[in-house]
């Protein structure tokens, strides 16, 4: 039991003895002592005097004297103005480090794989482009809250939905039919997103021309962008799509797969994975056939057009089209359909859509939706927003063509980990495919250090100079100590001496017992972390323990 337990329910337990009362735990509040005073825990004693009928530092006495006699793990106590600072033996903090150095999984609950899943949907990237800055800040935030919830016992899944159908799709496919010639990713030594991304960015430019010769000719601009000969074609594209037409789909289904093994390397090379990946392709079906089945049953209503809505006016939300008037699905269609899907796949008891902020509005409208379809599981679904990641310089354009490419950041990470690493000269004795190895965890525990040391409801201007400094809250400097610390660990097992088990006579300096404290505080600090889908908890709480490193050396 962690300590702070333990004191809180002999606390408890005092009250019930001394003063006749049973009360509720929340009365019981265990925080570790303020620096400027001395001890380790301490106890606030003011809400108690209710039950004593006494001052306060009578009360404190006779609870520091009962939990004295009754907990080996109290050496000593001192009451200051009504509060109970509780003294944690030497004995208590040695054989604590005993009992976790045997202990790999300190501060994880076992997880109950009978329990309902809880599904955290990342990435959700589109297959017209490949992964970029901000995609990465979401996989690492998706990957790392999985992971906190798993170690909070937490029968979690992790899924991805693939948008690999829609507009965005079409214009790609348009683009590489009429600009193409036929050619592949090997044709130009390119990963099969980086591929096919281009031609994304190409149809966008003559986009652009098309709209700027229509202007010039004294279109209105409005008109002009919406009637540009290739958006128009891009839009014919996707009603054949949806019409299963077979020069499409065949088109569809190999540019697709270049992109699905681009994106397999970038999310390898960060170390992610996925318990099951859906595809918009699959589920926009289902979501449709909800849509007018929700028509029949007048829930959604058809304008003269043909196109469907949902009205939340009643919700202070616009209306919301669900349907366009071609019969072609918008991006919500398939929301509903993917989400009904997961429900009959996984029963969860709550899903998690990690996605950043700027989808707010479209997740309240999901929301309303699924409510008014009568959906039982709406209720418990969390759209987890998270702030965007920007440069120095501004916000990134995919559609220009001036996004922050994930690889080409991870590679650009990887030289600059070697430079200096070069320069420092510490890695002079270490073979080629040692340093590449030690370039590789640098650079990568660099880059995700630095996008989840932040709370994931700001803004994240990245510096990719500032994040691999070996100095300051950085994962190098994090690194640098853990291998230092591994070091002592080996000169000690050379001089043949056991860690297996601490003498528990010995006394601890300070020093030594601060940093036990802020160990001891890890399982609540997962559980925190867990309660709030914080990775910057964990990542800032390893480097508090990191910044005692004059402890050891």
């Amino acid at each position: 039991m962690i300590l702070e337990k333990l004191i809180a329910k002999n606390t408890l337990l005092a009250i019930k003895e001394l003063y006749k009362k049973n009360v509720n735990e929340k009365i019981v509040n265990v925080l570790p002592t303020r620096k400027d005073l001395k001890g380790d825990f301490t106890i606030v004693v003011f809400p108690f005097l209710r039950f004593s009928k006494k001052n306060a530092f009578d009360t404190a006495k006779e609870i520091g004297d009962f939990l004295f006699a009754k907990m080996e793990e109290i050496k000593d106590f001192e009451i200051v103005n009504g509060f109970l600072n509780l003294f944690i033996s030497d004995f208590y903090w040695i054989s604590f480090l005993n009992s976790i150095s045997k202990n790999k999984n300190f501060g994880h609950k076992k997880i109950d794989e009978k329990s309902k899943a809880i599904l955290v949907e990342y990435s959700s990237p589109n297959t017209n482009k490949p992964l970029h800055l901000g995609h990465i800040r979401n996989n690492l935030l998706g990957f790392s809250i999985s992971q906190i919830l798993k170690a909070n016992g937490k029968n979690v899944k992790m899924v991805n939905l693939v948008n690999d159908r829609g507009i965005h799709i079409c214009k790609s496919i348009l683009a590489w039919k009429k600009f193409g010639k036929n050619e592949n990713p090997k044709s130009f030594n390119l990963k099969g997103d980086h591929f096919v991304g281009k031609y994304y960015v190409r149809f966008e430019k003559e986009y652009k021309k098309e709209v700027a010769e229509m202007l010039k000719n004294g279109v209105p601009e409005k008109e002009a962008k919406k009637n540009a000969k290739i958006l128009l074609e891009s839009q014919e594209i996707l009603r054949k799509w949806e019409n299963n037409d077979k020069e499409i789909i065949d088109i569809w289904r190999k540019m697709n797969n270049w992109v699905y093994k681009g994106f397999d390397e970038t999310y390898k090379k960060m170390g992610i994975y996925f318990d099951k990946i859906y595809y918009e392709s699959e589920t926009y079906l289902l979501g449709k056939k909800i849509v007018l089945d929700a028509l029949n049953k007048n829930i959604f209503f058809q304008k003269s057009d043909n196109s469907i809505w949902v009205d939340l006016k009643k919700d202070k939300l616009d209306d919301k089209i669900l349907l366009r008037s071609d019969g072609t699905s918008v991006y919500i269609t398939q929301d509903i359909g993917t989400a009904n899907l997961r429900f009959e796949d996984y029963n969860f008891e709550k899903m998690i859509y990690v996605v950043g902020n700027e989808q707010n509005y479209h997740f309240k409208v999901l929301y309303k939706i699924l409510e008014k379809l009568n959906f039982s599981y709406a209720k418990n679904l969390k759209h987890f927003s998270y702030g965007m990641v920007e440069l120095p310089d501004g916000k990134m354009k995919s559609r220009e063509g001036t996004v922050v490419d994930a690889d080409d950041l991870m590679k650009d990470m990887f030289e600059m980990a070697k430079n200096i690493s070069k320069k420092l000269g510490k890695l002079d004795d270490f073979t080629a495919e040692e340093k590449k190895e030690i370039y590789e965890i640098t650079s990568m525990g660099a880059l995700k250090y630095f996008i989840l040391k932040v709370d994931p409801k700001k803004n994240i201007s990245f510096d990719p100079k500032e994040s691999i400094d070996f100095n300051g809250n950085t994962a190098p400097f994090i690194q640098y100590t853990y291998a230092r610390i591994n070091s002592i660990f080996r000169n000690l097992e050379e001089e043949n001496f056991s860690m297996s088990e601490i003498n528990t006579n010995l006394k601890l300096n300070e020093k030594e017992k601060e940093i036990l404290k802020k160990i001891n505080n890890y399982p609540k600090v997962i559980f925190e972390a867990g309660k709030n889908y914080s990775p910057a908890l964990i990542a800032n709480y390893v480097y508090d323990i990191v910044k005692e490193k004059k402890i050891f050396f």
